[in-house]
């Protein structure tokens, strides 16, 4: 069967060319299910994102990369048991986005798409200015006002013009899709392909793990990007016949905002505060029930976690070696409460995906260790 976007919702199909960001109505895409490839599919001159490409439904003549991937698994002690960690703060731009971003860019530079708009909390915009500029590509990005100024000053270095938007994360995704009929709205949130590159996390960790998955997986969740590509990821891997089952997938969000865990206990949506997390408070995730679809499928579930406990982990984190932003450190959090639940057990493989460094968090880690 060719590949194709799809309507999760609806059913309907969709070439994957011309160039689109979403479906009749803006409905979000996704795309048709892959087969996965076989280790023997692996490209063993590459690493990373590209020593997948034969997973990928298109594979562009040359790739926008900035050799993204192969991050490190690491052993860590936290709460009392072993647990690995991937170290996806250790890409070009400090962040796991740039898994998405190389496969997503790559696409729309091949099909002739030259000027992009993005909106980002920081780390998604960072990562497309930085491989915009790498492609030749024209971007703008759309960020609230409260954003890191280390993230938006990384966006500038990259060429790319900023537009910092008044109120919510929220108001700055309706000021990106008001803009989305002049210019080509290369969104990390809403672009298929985006989860097309964060899928190559499940068949990394299926390497790293020597040829089997994780029993579970546990990631930070805003837009639900990570949750959805290691849901796809281990799909495939499953289709094709490399592992047996699906890892349990776990998503973290912080309490002031945690529409995936509200949604996913059956409760009313919960009052949005600020929080350190700031990376992960998105109220309103375009891909909410597909998420939901995800963790239930893989027999994971949802955590929403205090900012206490958020601070705590951040800490806990940077004393074992590993500088990351609160964003990133609440898979170490909801560790602690899954393991109390019992729904995670010791001898278990668990990961815990690490996704930003703390280098885009200098004015929380001030604030973090200010209080402490």
């Amino acid at each position: 069967m060719i590949p194709a976007y799809r309507d999760p919702r609806g059913g309907a199909r969709f070439p994957l060319d011309p160039p689109r960001w979403c479906g009749p109505g803006r409905v979000p895409l996704l795309l048709t299910d892959l087969p996965g490839i076989p280790r023997a599919a692996f490209d063993p001159g590459a690493r990373g994102v590209w020593r997948y490409r034969a997973a990928l439904p298109f594979v562009p003549r040359a790739p926008i990369t900035l050799g993204e991937g192969a991050t490190p698994l690491l052993p860590l002690r936290l709460g009392g048991v072993t647990v690995a960690v991937k170290a996806e703060w250790m890409m070009p731009t400090g962040s796991f986005k740039d898994r998405g971003t190389t496969v997503m860019l790559s696409l729309l530079r091949a099909q002739g798409v030259r000027e992009i708009l993005e909106d980002s909390s920081g780390n998604g915009g960072a990562s497309v200015a930085a491989y915009a500029a790498a492609g030749g590509i024209t971007a703008t990005i759309l960020a609230p006002e409260s954003t890191s100024a280390a993230k938006t000053l990384q966006m500038r270095a990259h060429g790319a013009t900023v537009a910092l938007i008044p109120g919510s994360r929220q108001d700055t995704s309706a000021a990106a899709e008001a803009r989305a009929e002049s210019v080509f709205y290369a969104s990390h949130a809403w672009h298929p392909f985006f989860l097309q590159g964060t899928k190559t996390l499940a068949y990394e960790l299926f390497e790293d793990l020597g040829g089997q998955a994780p029993d579970n997986v546990i990631v930070p969740c805003g837009a639900g990007s990570n949750v959805l590509g290691c849901a796809i990821g281990f799909a495939e891997l499953v289709r094709a016949g490399l592992i047996a089952r699906l890892p349990r997938i776990f998503a973290a969000q912080p309490a002031a905002c945690a529409p995936v865990a509200d949604a996913f206990a059956g409760r009313p949506p919960g009052p949005v505060a600020p929080t350190i997390a700031e990376g992960t408070a998105i109220a309103a995730p375009v891909r909410l029930p597909e998420i939901l679809a995800a963790l239930r499928a893989s027999g994971g579930a949802a955590v929403a976690l205090p900012e206490t406990a958020i601070a705590a982990a951040t800490r806990s984190l940077a004393a074992a070696g590993m500088f990351v932003e609160p964003t990133a450190a609440q898979p170490a959090a909801a560790l602690g409460v899954l393991l109390a639940q019992g729904t995670i057990t010791p001898p278990e493989t668990t990961v815990l995906v690490l996704t930003g460094s703390g280098l885009k968090a200098a004015a929380r880690w001030t604030e973090l260790l200010a209080e402490s």
